[in-house]
C-alpha cells in the first residue's frame, strides 16, 4: 500500500486555540463553581510544591525552558545519561534483599533473578543478612552476569571484603565484575550518626566496571526532603566523594565512573519523572566543572519511595509503586527497584515479590517503556518543572558546599533543618487531608483483616535523620483506637431525609473511620455513646439540635460543616483531620 502524497491535515481547518481563549472557557466553569468575580482563574488552579515551584494548568511552548533540552547521551543530561538509553537491553531490574536468614535470601534470590530481575540489591550487617553469610546466600548466583549492589552500612568494608573474596575464590575475571560495594559513609553518618569514615571509599582499578561509591539520596527523602533539597544534599555528598576518591590517587573521570546515585521516586509521577531529569542536569555540571573528559551523565539507581508506603490496606502500595516505577522508567534510571506492597510489614513474600518484579516486566515489555528514549521530553510541563528544579537544587547545593560541604552542613545541623521544614509542610498537608493516602487517610477499610508477614531486621536509625512514613501518625491513632473492644465509637446524628444529609453523612463516616472508630448511624434522638457528629444541609443546622443532642448525653458534639451552631468542633473539607481524630479519642479515653 503506497502512502498518501500529502499528509493528513488533522487541525489545519481549525483555527489556532489561544491561551487567552483557554483562560475565558476555563472562567466560565469556575464562575459556575463559586470563583469570585475578581479572582484569577489560574491562581485558583495553580498549586506550589514543597520547593516553593509554582505549578500552573497549562503550559504552552511560551514556557519553554531557554536552555535546550539536548539529545540524550550529551549534555545537559535532560534527556539521558547515554545515546541509547535503556533500549538496547532494557533498564536494569534490581531487587532489594534485606533477609537475615541466608537459605530464605538465597531461594528468594534465585526466584528472583529466574523470573526477570537482572541485579541484585543486597542488605547486609545490622539491617539484613550478616557478613558472614555472603558467600552461602551468593551460592548458585553468577555474580558475573547478575550485578550485585552491596547495601552494608556501618560494615561496609567487611562486606566489600568477603564479596571480593567470593570473586576471587570462584576465578571471575575482575574486569567483568559490574555492581557496587555501596560506601556510602555521609548517609549512614545521617542515619546512624557514625563517624563518617571517608577513607571507605577505596580506588578498585582491577575492578573496572564495579562502582565504589553509592550516594544514597533515600536517606534524605526518607526523613522528608522536598525534591530539590534531596538533589542538592545528593550533589553535595557526591562532590565530597569525587574528592576523596582523587585525594585517593584516581583522576577525575575514574572518580565520576565510581560514584552511583540512588534516588526515591513517588506516586508523583510528573514530578519523579522532572527530577530523575533535574538530577542528570546539575551531576552533568557537576562534571564540566570538574574538567571531565569525555563528559558523562550520572549513573542513576531509582527505588519506589519507602515513605508513601502505608501498613493499611496494604494492596494499594501496588497502584503507589506502578506509578513511580513508570515515573522512574520515563525519568530515565538506569536500575529501578521496586519495594514490595508489603514492605513496610516486615519480610515480603513471594507474591508481594512477584508482583514488584512483574510490575517493571509489564511496563518494560508489554508497555514498551523500554524501547523509548525520554518519553517525555517535549512535554512543556515536565521540561519546566525539570529546569525550575535544576536550578532550585544547585542553589541548595552551592548553599551546602558555601557552608564547608556535605559531611559539615549536615553536623552544623543545615540539612537537618531544610529537612525539617519541608516534612513539616508535608505532615500538614496529610494531617488536613490535602495530601490524601488512599486506604489510611482517605476511605479506610473498617474491619481490615491483618496482613501478617514475619519481621524484618530493625532499620538504621539513630542519626540525625530519621525516617518517617506519611501515613505513620494515622496508623498509629488507629492501631490504639482498634486494640480496645468493644471499639470506642462515634455516633453519626443525621437531620432530614437522606438526600439531605448523604452528602456530609460521607464525608463524616469516611473521616471518623479513617481513625479506627466505629460508626453508628441514626437520628438524634437514638443517641448512642458520648461522642456525636451531627451530619445535614446548613437549612437544618440550629443551635437548638446541637443542645438536644448534648441532653441526649453527648459529651461532644461535632458538626459537619461550617458555621456557628453552637457545637464542639467542625468537621469539613480542609479540617485538621489528624487533630480531629486525636481529639475524639482522647475523649473516648483511648491511651495513646
Amino acid at each position: 500500500m503506497s502512502a498518501p502524497p500529502d499528509p493528513l491535515p488533522l487541525a489545519a481547518r481549525f483555527p489556532p486555540a489561544t491561551r487567552d481563549q483557554w483562560i475565558e472557557l476555563v472562567t466560565g466553569v469556575l464562575r459556575r463553581s463559586g470563583l469570585a468575580e475578581d479572582a484569577d482563574p489560574v491562581a485558583a488552579l495553580s498549586s506550589t510544591t514543597y520547593d516553593g515551584i509554582p505549578v500552573r494548568p497549562l503550559y504552552t511552548a511560551a514556557d519553554a525552558p531557554p536552555v535546550p533540552a539536548g539529545t540524550p547521551g550529551s549534555a545537559p543530561y535532560l534527556r539521558g545519561a547515554t545515546a541509547d538509553g535503556p533500549t538496547l537491553t532494557g533498564w536494569d531490574v534490581r531487587q532489594r534483599h534485606a533477609d537475615p536468614d541466608p537459605a530464605r535470601l538465597r531461594a528468594s534470590l534465585l526466584n528472583d533473578l529466574e523470573t526477570g530481575a537482572t541485579s541484585v540489591w543486597l542488605v547486609l550487617g545490622e539491617a539484613g543478612l550478616p557478613v558472614a553469610d555472603l558467600p552461602a546466600a551468593l551460592e548458585g548466583v553468577y555474580v558475573d552476569l547478575a550485578p550485585v549492589a552491596l547495601d552494608a552500612g556501618g560494615q561496609t568494608a567487611e562486606a566489600a571484603a568477603a564479596y571480593l573474596r567470593l570473586v576471587g575464590e570462584r576465578g571471575l575475571d575482575p574486569a567483568e565484575i559490574r555492581g557496587s560495594l555501596g560506601a556510602d559513609p555521609i548517609g549512614l553518618r545521617a542515619r546512624t550518626g557514625a563517624t563518617a569514615d571517608l577513607g571507605l571509599l577505596t580506588p578498585r582499578p582491577d575492578h573496572p566496571q564495579l562502582r565504589v561509591a553509592t550516594v544514597d539520596a533515600t536517606v534524605y527523602h526518607d526523613a522528608g526532603a522536598s525534591d530539590a533539597t534531596e538533589l542538592a544534599v545528593a550533589t553535595a555528598v557526591g562532590v565530597a566523594y569525587l574528592r576523596a576518591l582523587t585525594d585517593a590517587g584516581l583522576d577525575v573521570d575514574a572518580a565520576l565512573d565510581a560514584v552511583e546515585f540512588r534516588f526515591a521516586v513517588s506516586a508523583d509521577q510528573f514530578a519523579s519523572i522532572a527530577k530523575l531529569r533535574a538530577a542528570r542536569r546539575v551531576w552533568g555540571r557537576v562534571a564540566a566543572l570538574c574538567e571531565a573528559e569525555p563528559a558523562r551523565g550520572q549513573r542513576q539507581h531509582a527505588v519506589t519511595s519507602a515513605a508513601m508506603m502505608t501498613r493499611r490496606d496494604p494492596w494499594v502500595n501496588m497502584l503507589r509503586s506502578t506509578v513511580a516505577c513508570f515515573a522512574a522508567a520515563v525519568g530515565g534510571a538506569d536500575a529501578i527497584t521496586v519495594l514490595p506492597f508489603d514492605t513496610a510489614l516486615g519480610l515480603p513474600d513471594d507474591l508481594a515479590r512477584r508482583i514488584a518484579r512483574n510490575t517493571q516486566s509489564i511496563l518494560h515489555d508489554e508497555s514498551s517503556l523500554g524501547r523509548v528514549l525520554d518519553a517525555a521530553g517535549g512535554s512543556w510541563y515536565v521540561e519546566t518543572l525539570s529546569d525550575q528544579l535544576a536550578h532550585a537544587a544547585w542553589d541548595g547545593f552551592t548553599e551546602i558546599e558555601r557552608a564547608g560541604g556535605a559531611l559539615a552542613a549536615l553536623d552544623a545541623g543545615l540539612i537537618g533543618d531544610r529537612i525539617a521544614a519541608s516534612r513539616q509542610r508535608r505532615a500538614d498537608d496529610v494531617a488536613h487531608r490535602r495530601a490524601p493516602l488512599t486506604g489510611v487517610t482517605e476511605f479506610a477499610l473498617p474491619n481490615e483483616p491483618a496482613v501478617p508477614r514475619p519481621p524484618a531486621p530493625p532499620g538504621l536509625d539513630g542519626g540525625p535523620l530519621a525516617p518517617a512514613r506519611w501515613a505513620a501518625e494515622f496508623e498509629a491513632l488507629r492501631d490504639a483506637v482498634e486494640a480496645i473492644s468493644p471499639r470506642p465509637g462515634v455516633y453519626l446524628a443525621t437531620l432530614g431525609p437522606m438526600a439531605v444529609h448523604a452528602a456530609r453523612l460521607g464525608f463524616a463516616r469516611n473521616l471518623f473511620q479513617a481513625g479506627g472508630f466505629h460508626v453508628v448511624v441514626g437520628p438524634p434522638e437514638d443517641l448512642d455513646g458520648a461522642v456525636a457528629c451531627l451530619c445535614s444541609a446548613d437549612s437544618l443546622y440550629s443551635a437548638d439540635a446541637v443542645t438536644a443532642l448534648r441532653e441526649a448525653g453527648a459529651r461532644h458534639v461535632w458538626l459537619a460543616g461550617r458555621g456557628d451552631y453552637g457545637a464542639d468542633g467542625y468537621v469539613h473539607t480542609g479540617c485538621d483531620a489528624l487533630a480531629v481524630l486525636r481529639t475524639t479519642a482522647d475523649l473516648l479515653e483511648v491511651p495513646r
